[in-house]
């Protein structure tokens, strides 16, 4: 029992001597992390005030915030580990070994962040654009470090990785996706008709973007028909609702200009025993 009291009263020493000769090193360090955070949020948030101003890109505006936030806290505690008289250079190396170690380990994280800067910096797309990579499409949601988030029209959610990205060969439509299509006419028809009754009808249909203005005309002459190419622009969260409902104006139309849309047609012939 009186083992246990001295050893006690030895802690109670010991704790008593710290606060006694770190107090006012302790109320500093904690002070100047209190005023850091605070500061390091308001920066954060001035800056990428800042950048929504000049109109800049809105995942760049919250990078640069990012970065200006993480670099005042990463000053602000390093300035209060120096009022307790602590060296920061073993902490410093020891980080470095760290990282270098665990950059193997991490090798595929890290190198999603790494090509989440660069697609940040470099801006081959950026909010609100239409991208296809990888077999996949859809309207940029959110640029990540790590992860690029898509949405379509179902609002389905894809999440890729921004290592599948880098380096990959990505189509950027911007607001709109192309909608590119035929429709066969008999050869009996005059084309230009077709071409005339098919560009008063995508003009009448809200949904067809105006600028870049509709591509028709005669895309090759198939076995039964004379096939017309129809290339427009539509909102990419409306793709294939603004398909359908132009398709069956195409036909509808096609029908009132007395234009034909016809079909395969096989000849059987049928011979008798001995012919």
């Amino acid at each position: 029992m009186n083992e246990e009291l001295l050893i006690l009263q030895k802690f109670y020493n010991i704790i008593v001597e710290f606060l006694v000769t770190y107090s006012l090193q302790i109320i500093g360090a904690i002070i100047i992390l209190i005023i850091g955070f605070k500061l390091a949020g308001r920066l954060g948030r001035l800056v990428f005030g800042l950048c929504e101003k000049h109109e800049l890109d809105i995942t760049l505006s919250r990078f640069l915030g990012n970065v200006v936030k993480i670099t005042v806290l990463a000053f602000v505690i390093i300035i209060a580990i120096g009022k307790f008289g602590i060296s920061i250079a073993p902490f410093i190396a020891a980080v470095g070994a760290l990282a270098f170690g665990g950059s193997f380990a991490l090798q595929g994280p890290l190198s999603n962040y790494g090509a989440g800067v660069s697609i940040i910096l470099t801006r081959p797309f950026i909010v609100g654009n239409t991208i296809t990579v990888q077999g996949v499409s859809g309207v940029v949601d959110e640029i990540r470090l790590a992860i690029t988030i898509l949405s379509t029209e179902d609002e389905e959610q894809i999440t890729i990785p921004n290592k599948h990205i880098l380096g990959e060969i990505t189509v950027n439509s911007f607001a709109n996706k192309i909608v590119e299509t035929t429709v066969g006419i008999s050869y009996d028809d005059d084309p230009h008709k077709a071409v005339m009754a098919l560009q008063e009808t995508l003009a009448g249909i809200p949904e067809v973007v105006r600028e870049p203005v509709p591509q028709i005309g005669l895309d090759e002459f198939g076995d039964s028909s004379l096939n017309i190419g129809l290339r427009y622009w539509v909102e990419t969260k409306k793709y294939f609702q603004s398909k359908y409902k132009v398709n069956l104006a195409i036909h509808q139309s096609l029908k009132e200009a007395g234009i034909t849309i016809p079909f395969p047609r096989r000849d059987v012939r049928m011979l008798a025993d001995g012919d």
